[in-house]
């Protein structure tokens, strides 16, 4: 019915949760859209048939690139955006041709530690609970409205492998789960 992208630039854990949660509907994981040549998801989206794209932001204007994106987006008829460890910022030209149709998944709970190093963060700070926020991105980092928060309660003796381990299970069922129900209420 509806198709989704997912844009990525690494390993592609999150896409490939993604695309077998969307081969289980009647909707379209349309395509992936990656920054770095080399990152592992290009290979995930080859064993899954998933049309993957790589555009390069290297000495470019982001709008040459994202006009690049949007040209991709514009072909796959795309109707809703992932971001899935996506580590670029969205210009408010990208973001208002999909206004409230772009979300993100973060892997700390927002406001506290957005940016890059959100497990990081997470794990070296004193807070008992740790977790994953999903938001519709706006023009800020990480600022955008929460849709969905879970969380997890620190053991206290983890590693900083066991947290972001937690922190993956979160996001491999409940980004999936929430992209599956925006795409079921598209009109």
């Amino acid at each position: 019915m509806h198709r989704l992208a997912v844009l990525s630039s690494g390993n592609g854990s999150n896409f490939k949760a993604i695309a077998e949660k969307l081969a289980e509907s009647d909707h379209t994981l349309a395509c992936m859209i990656c920054d770095r040549r080399e990152a592992l998801v290009f290979e995930k989206a080859g064993k899954l048939g998933i049309p993957a794209y790589y555009v390069n932001y290297m000495g470019r204007p982001r709008s040459v690139v994202e006009e690049e994106i949007g040209a991709v987006l514009k072909k796959e008829k795309v109707e809703l955006i992932a971001l899935a460890g996506f580590m670029r910022l969205l210009s408010p030209a990208l973001i208002d041709l999909y206004e409230s149709r772009i979300l993100n998944i973060h892997p700390s709970l927002l406001p506290k530690y957005p940016g890059t190093q959100g497990i990081q963060e997470s794990f070296n700070s004193t807070d008992e609970e740790l977790g994953i926020t999903i938001h519709h991105i706006d023009y800020g980092l990480d600022t955008g409205p929460v849709i969905m928060q879970k969380s997890f309660i620190r053991q206290g003796d983890e590693t900083l492998e066991e947290i972001e381990s937690r922190i993956h299970d979160l996001e491999h069922i409940w980004y999936p789960a929430v992209l599956l129900e925006i795409l079921n209420s598209i009109p």
